[in-house]
């Protein structure tokens, strides 16, 4: 068998992906728009400068090219949350870019636990449906790096626990 050289092993665990943000224009009196990640997809030509792909006054549409879907061994139980889901998704970490007024994709993952961190330190994440072509790719990674831990064996009270809170009645 062959070895696998170490920039193919690279090259296996990175997709390049390339995502798409929206804007809204709102008739709301406290905010006039809303950004949100409508997609990922791939990037087939790496851009250095965001795209616009779509461009009405109610709607605007920016690819923002350059990231990288990239799997790590400490993720993989994640991975496999993801991907077992009933609506696997890419998480995409974005901000507010105060110059040109765009939403900015910063990071993405497809890690259920990346994702809700991200979301519990207050950070803007979107989920958007996971490409199809990815599913069989995460999936053969969780094979090869995820071992999910043993059920633990149930503990059940012994006579001696009973003296603590076992015998206690309310009337």
């Amino acid at each position: 068998m062959a070895r696998m050289s170490q920039s193919d092993a690279i090259l296996s665990t990175r997709w390049p992906a390339a995502v798409i943000m929206e804007r809204q224009a709102l008739n709301n009196r406290w905010a006039s728009e809303k950004w949100e990640a409508k997609g990922v997809v791939p990037d087939l030509e790496p851009c250095a400068e965001p795209r616009v792909i779509l461009d009405r006054p109610e709607l605007l549409q920016v690819l923002f090219c350059g990231f990288d879907i990239v799997l790590q061994r400490d993720e993989a139980e994640g991975y496999y949350m993801n991907i077992t889901s009933p609506q696997p998704k890419v998480f995409v970490m974005w901000r507010l870019d105060e110059e040109g007024g765009w939403a900015r994709p910063q990071r993405l993952t497809v890690s259920y636990h990346e994702g809700s961190r991200w979301l519990d330190s207050g950070e803007p994440v979107d989920g958007v449906p996971l490409p199809a072509e990815l599913i069989p790719w995460m999936a053969k990674y969780c094979e090869e790096n995820y071992k999910p831990e043993p059920p633990k064996k149930r503990k059940y009270a012994s006579n001696k626990d009973k003296g603590r809170m076992g015998n206690w009645r309310p009337d």
